[in-house]
């Protein structure tokens, strides 16, 4: 088993891996909400690099619509703008390695890269991030109970600090840490035995440690069980992290880290994967009607605590503390993680429009922490329809 970009290589193709045949997204089915949404062109952009463009500028508003407007929270019920030409950080949450066919162990090998980039933030700043392999979080890793998994860090010779990597799904010290400390340029190497199944998370542990995870060295890691996961329709990948700058949440520019404020728990942005925006704009989640999804979720943090829920979804099954040997809960509104741990949670489409994914903690939307999933597909005015004052469905507007 071999690895590129620092992802597993893929045993068998993910059903239904590519998006809708249709991959056009007007302006106006965006502003509604629409069931016919589609997004493929969006999730399919590379995550370190996507670039974008201004919109035109909006009207004027009346004073209190136009401070309402600003609310970040309006991106919970409401479509944001794109993001100006910038580097992009944001990883992909459709990025996730196929399931594990085989039922065997094997010898895999993990590449990572540290990369220090000045990159997006905000509509209009950016942020010097310390990443693995130029994202944020860095690249899901997808091994088998049982394997040996050789880890290779490489530090960018164009970084300007020292990293390393402890993988919480290492039996060792330091998770690796003690053995990976690499000056920029430099290689580092050890190998692990994959005994205990779950999802863990995997970060830097560069003294001062929260500064190194802050600025984006964070991951995720599943060993598979014996016999696999159960199928599912979509896997998805999201991470939380804090941000911690000098200047405030908003401020346009180049924007510079605050140990003060990270040591005193005082975030200016809470966001997914990466930066403001990053599963709003960038890279939505997108399905269909009748598929089911599951979410691998983490908590890079440093420092707060997640109540992971996704608006107008009740999760079918959850997985607490990325145990995958304890039976799941079932019918769970959301799943709470700690910084440094993680949850799976699944669940099933059954009707079209957008999904919002959030910290139910709401005052963090402000501070940029929202993403979408948009399932289309046909109405299920069973499960879920408008009616009017008889009583009569109301179908929807037409596009």
């Amino acid at each position: 088993m071999s690895q590129q970009d620092g992802r597993t290589s893929p045993d068998l193709p993910m059903s239904e891996a590519e998006g809708p045949e249709d991959a056009g997204v007007s302006r106006r089915s965006l502003l509604l909400g629409s069931a016919g949404l589609t997004l493929g062109g969006a999730l399919s952009a590379p995550g370190a690099f996507a670039q974008h463009m201004h919109e035109s500028a909006a009207p004027a508003l009346p004073s209190h619509e136009a401070e309402a407007s600003a609310s970040l929270s309006n991106r919970l019920y409401s479509v944001n703008p794109v993001h100006p030409d910038m580097a992009d950080i944001a990883e992909n949450p459709a990025n996730v390695p196929p399931p594990i066919t085989r039922r065997e162990p094997a010898s895999v090998q993990i590449a990572l890269e540290t990369i220090e980039i000045e990159a997006h933030l905000d509509f209009n700043s950016v942020y010097r991030f310390w990443t693995f392999n130029g994202t944020v979080p860095g690249p899901f890793q997808r091994v088998r109970v049982g394997d040996t998994v050789e880890v290779t860090l490489k530090n960018n010779e164009e970084s300007w600090y020292p990293h390393n990597v402890d993988l919480h799904a290492v039996t060792g010290p330091g998770g690796g840490a003690e053995v990976t400390t690499v000056a920029p340029g430099e290689t580092k190497r050890f190998r692990f035995k994959a005994r205990n199944p779950g999802l863990y998370v995997y970060h830097c542990a560069v003294p001062p440690v929260a500064l190194h995870i802050a600025n984006g060295m964070y991951g995720l890691i599943l060993v598979e069980p014996e016999e696999g996961l159960t199928p599912v329709d979509r896997e998805f990948y999201v991470m939380q992290g804090e941000i911690y700058t000098e200047e405030p949440f908003g401020t346009a520019g180049t924007l510079t880290e605050s140990y003060d404020k990270l040591v005193d728990e005082r975030a200016e942005y809470v966001v997914f994967n990466g930066h403001v925006g990053a599963l709003t704009e960038h890279y939505p989640l997108q399905a269909r009607v009748g598929e089911t999804i599951r979410i691998f979720f983490g908590v890079g943090g440093p420092n707060y605590m997640s109540s992971f829920h996704v608006i107008g979804e009740i999760f079918d099954r959850v997985y607490l503390e990325g145990s995958v040997s304890s039976p799941p809960l079932e019918n769970v509104q959301m799943i709470k993680v700690g910084p440094g741990g993680s949850g799976i949670v699944e669940f099933t489409c059954e009707v079209p429009g957008r999904y919002v994914l959030v910290d139910h903690a709401l005052s963090r939307a402000e501070r940029g922490l929202a993403g979408y999933l948009f399932v289309e597909g046909e109405p299920n005015l069973e499960m879920f329809t408008a009616i009017d004052a008889d009583g009569n469905p109301i179908a929807p507007a037409e596009e």
